[in-house]
């Protein structure tokens, strides 16, 4: 349950970075999290993959005072043509249901 609280929670946030992003495509690092919600975001119609890159990086390890690398991806996502038609439904289908609640 709170796996999928913290996954709407990624996708409520790149939504919005996506609506309100007036500068280059939004950028996003890590790896199963960023795929997972570049999947939902792109099955749901609200973004398109424009550049997928992987690599490594180097962390400092404490215990063997050496570096270790870990891998990286970048997934830069756009919007979607429908992008905005799209968010304006969904939130006429918040204010219908926050208006229901009400009555």
């Amino acid at each position: 349950m709170a796996y999928c609280s913290w996954l709407a929670f990624y996708a409520f946030f790149l939504n919005y970075k996506l609506q309100y992003a007036d500068g280059p495509p939004l950028i996003i690092s890590a790896i199963a999290t960023v795929v997972t919600v570049a999947e939902i975001l792109k099955n749901n119609g609200l973004a398109v993959a424009k550049k997928i890159m992987t690599s490594t990086v180097d962390v400092k390890d404490d215990s063997r005072n050496r570096p270790i690398q870990k891998a990286k991806i970048e997934i830069v996502l756009g919007k979607t043509e429908k992008f905005d038609e799209l968010m304006a439904a969904a939130e006429e289908e918040r204010e219908a249901a926050k208006a229901e609640e009400q009555s």
